[in-house]
């Protein structure tokens, strides 16, 4: 399996003037612009998608909703409330593998602390190895097993600067 796992792009501050609840979060229009090249770049590193699960909240729902633009994937496009902050990577885990085993290429957009938190217990078994996820951040990790332990390896984690360069104007 090859998990891909994405933070979603720039969204509106915590406490904005208008938004009371943390989940109502949208993207900023530089965030939203940032993540279709971003979402272009991804696009030409040859990668794809047989499942593109993301977490229900306003800017991970639109971050999602654009790479599925991009990459022409709305009908394999799932939320989930196992990817919300503060949800624990092992509930996502047992989700991938309870509905999902016989996907191949599976994108997570998600949020921090949780992303690396499932990042760094996949790739040393251990949830605090330091990790950071930028925002429109991506991360690749080859799995042969999945399990919520020590069974990836870190192919890459890229920045979302360089994405965005790759994706163009």
């Amino acid at each position: 399996m090859n998990l891909y796992l994405l933070r979603h792009a720039i969204a509106a501050e915590r406490g904005s003037p208008g938004i009371e609840d943390d989940s109502q979060r949208e993207l900023t229009s530089v965030g939203a612009a940032k993540m279709r090249r971003i979402a272009r770049g991804m696009l030409k590193l040859d990668l794809k998608f047989d499942l593109v699960l993301s977490s229900p909240y306003l800017r991970t729902r639109q971050t999602a909703d654009i790479v599925a633009d991009v990459f022409d994937a709305r009908d394999v496009l799932r939320f989930t409330d196992n990817l919300i902050p503060g949800a624990g990577g092992e509930q996502v885990v047992a989700e991938i593998n309870k509905h999902y085993r016989k996907r191949v290429n599976i994108l997570l957009v998600g949020h921090e602390p949780t992303l690396s938190s499932i990042i760094s217990m996949l790739v040393s078994g251990d949830p605090t190895l330091a990790i950071t996820m930028k925002k429109g951040g991506l991360c690749s990790l080859t799995i042969p097993v999945l399990t919520y332990g020590r069974c990836a390896t870190l192919e890459w984690l890229m920045h979302p600067s360089p994405l965005a360069l790759l994706g163009g104007k």
